[in-house]
């Protein structure tokens, strides 16, 4: 008989590409890895790794089996949810993952709500890219995550995960306010168009939201002069409200927080989606579905600040 855990090894590295990158994951010395995947050859009596230069390549047999853990780990994951919801109370761990404005603005509350509601219930929530997390809560890594996606940069999809709406954040030109000590170039600013001789800030190359913000500038005809880089949208809003950039931010930004700088609707009121995302398989898993309820009913209580929010 074929061994879950040794199986489960040989995903992980049609996964991750390398044996360093599985130990990293699953905690457990490269040697131990390697030696397991060698008993596992001797159980199914194929080649189930090749070399091709410095890295392992699975054959087309370990793919089979890769195919066919998939299922079984489906199927663990679902009785695990069904025996669950037989507990008289709602317990165990959920791992989630959360971008940053979400952080700030959906988890403190969501936790709080938890605590209350369901005191045996562990919650543990990282940070996390939206792109990345999607990926790593397929991989199983994480058993939620909240992600977000920009006007023409739709997320990635894996038939192994559900989705569900949370909220449309609209984006907006963020501005110092007008006042004596902020200087005096702003403050004639009214549009996306008359920002173009500003210094601007932005999140990292290679971020859909820094890609989304060079082609809402260049569509409006300029190429923006972006002096600051970073992935911190608290970073962005402070730099605007100190009077040093520009930035478009989303709503979500000043849900919890008190706006100290002027917003300027744009051109066909352009924003992210926010959306939840689990795998099918835990569907049913009471306490995964309790912290999804939770983080929806929140959203839902800063809707109005989300949808809403006017241009002053």
């Amino acid at each position: 008989m074929l061994e879950i855990r040794r199986l489960r090894l040989l995903r992980e590295l049609s996964i991750r590409g390398t044996i360093a990158e599985v130990s990293d994951a699953l905690s457990y010395s490269p040697s131990s890895i390697s030696q397991q995947l060698s008993l596992l050859e001797k159980e199914t009596g194929v080649t189930l790794l090749r070399k091709v230069g410095r890295r392992l390549q699975l054959t087309p047999q370990a793919e089979v089996l890769v195919a066919h853990t998939d299922e079984l780990l489906d199927s663990m994951e679902r009785a695990e949810a069904d025996l669950a919801s037989t507990q008289p109370r709602i317990a165990g761990t959920v791992r989630l993952a959360v971008f940053q404005t979400a952080v700030l603005t959906l988890l403190p509350a969501v936790l709080r709500q938890l605590r209350q509601h369901y005191p045996h219930l562990r919650v543990e929530a990282v940070q996390h890219e939206p792109e990345t997390a999607l990926h790593d809560t397929w991989a199983r890594d994480f058993d939620l995550v909240v992600a977000e996606q920009y006007p023409g940069h739709a997320a990635p999809h894996y038939a192994a995960l559900d989705r569900k709406f949370l909220a449309d954040d609209p984006i907006r030109l963020a501005l110092p306010a007008r006042n004596d000590e902020m200087p005096a170039e702003f403050h004639h600013v009214n549009s996306i168009e008359a920002a173009a001789s500003l210094p601007w800030v932005m999140e990292p190359r290679g971020a859909a939201s820094r890609h989304w913000a060079e082609q809402a500038c260049r569509t409006a005809g300029f190429e923006p002069d972006i002096r600051y880089e970073t992935a911190d949208m608290q970073a962005h809003a402070r730099l605007v409200e100190s009077g040093n950039a520009v930035a478009l931010l989303p709503d979500l930004a000043w849900a919890a927080r008190t706006r100290e700088l002027r917003i300027i609707d744009l051109p066909g009121a352009p924003h992210r989606t926010l959306f939840t995302s689990m795998r099918h398989s835990s569907s049913q898993h009471p306490g995964i579905l309790a912290v999804r309820s939770a983080i929806h009913q929140q959203a839902e209580a800063f809707e109005p600040a989300i949808t809403t929010a006017q241009g002053v």
